[in-house]
């Protein structure tokens, strides 16, 4: 089922299959700033990834010396989460561990995603709690798609990522579809990097984060920006799909890490990965701000 909440800005619309936003629509142009799924592209909106970000080698990883199944970036978005708390501008989706999502992932937890807005910023939070006698060891991260170029006449071409603070970082290469983690490089993120389907020929761009970062989509054609604000995510990975392409682009702030090649599918010393003690909970939050010419 679909629910919504609006203010003077922006009417978002979320999915409680997967806890999705399936649209973000302004409210004075009625513009669409998020990706529409086309299936015979790429059929999702913006997923939730939960409770794995990436791929596992051969889809399985051992866990106490037992093997386990599970597909790429998670069950959740998969799964139907309850509405927990209706409010004029904020979502509360829950979903629990079951006796199915237990025969592939071994823990009992509660996880929450909530959407709030704040005028024109849409503000997503996780919430991870261990409802295990032990500790519990997961990924978690978004994956919002977002309609590039919005505005007849432009292209995709004419549009760029910039990075705040402006700085080198540390990308993560993909031998696809796992992490090269050897080989990881000094990026030059101080400067522009412009869009384009060929920047995505070895799949996504991976950065290593330190510290708030925002990544803004922009085009000197336009007014039209979007600012991506993460304030404590390890890893962001940018992405479109390629060779078959799309007019969208993904800004996905990941607490996680797909498989790196040479792992040995053991859980325990999987890379990238939150550990959280009995009891405890995690929380994490970004932010997505629309900007345009009525903002």
């Amino acid at each position: 089922m679909n629910y919504q909440i609006s203010n003077h800005f922006l009417t978002v619309t979320v999915s409680s299959h997967g806890a999705e936003i399936q649209s973000v629509r302004d409210q004075n142009t009625n513009r669409e700033y998020m990706w529409q799924a086309d299936p015979t592209i790429w059929g999702r909106h913006a997923p939730v990834l939960f409770p794995f970000v990436g791929r596992l080698k051969n889809d399985q990883y051992t866990y106490q010396g037992k093997v386990y199944h599970m597909g790429q970036h998670g069950f959740a978005r998969d799964l139907e989460f309850e509405l927990e708390r209706q409010e004029k501008e904020a979502l509360v989706f829950l979903l629990k561990d079951s006796p199915e999502t237990f025969k592939n992932y071994p823990f009992h937890f509660e996880f929450r995603v909530t959407y709030r807005l704040l005028n024109n910023l849409v503000q997503v939070k996780f919430n991870v709690k261990n409802l295990t006698d032990h500790e519990m060891i997961f990924g978690v991260g978004g994956h919002p798609g977002f309609n590039v170029p919005l505005e007849d006449g432009l292209k995709k071409e004419d549009y760029y990522f910039s990075f705040l603070p402006s700085t080198s970082r540390i990308q993560v290469p993909l031998k696809a579809p796992y992490v090269d983690w050897p080989n990881r490089s000094l990026a030059a993120t101080d400067s522009l990097i412009s869009l384009s389907d060929h920047l995505f020929k070895n799949d996504a761009l991976i950065f290593e984060l330190s510290g708030e970062t925002k990544i803004s989509l922009r085009t000197e054609k336009s007014d039209y920006h979007i600012n991506v604000w993460i304030p404590e995510a390890p890893f962001v990975g940018v992405w479109s799909q390629y060779p078959k392409t799309g007019p969208y682009v993904c800004i996905e702030p990941w607490w996680g890490l797909a498989d790196l090649w040479q792992h040995d599918g053991n859980l325990e010393t999987k890379r990238g990965m939150n550990h959280l003690d009995a009891g405890q909970d995690f929380e994490t939050r970004f932010s997505m701000a629309f900007h345009d010419h009525a903002i």
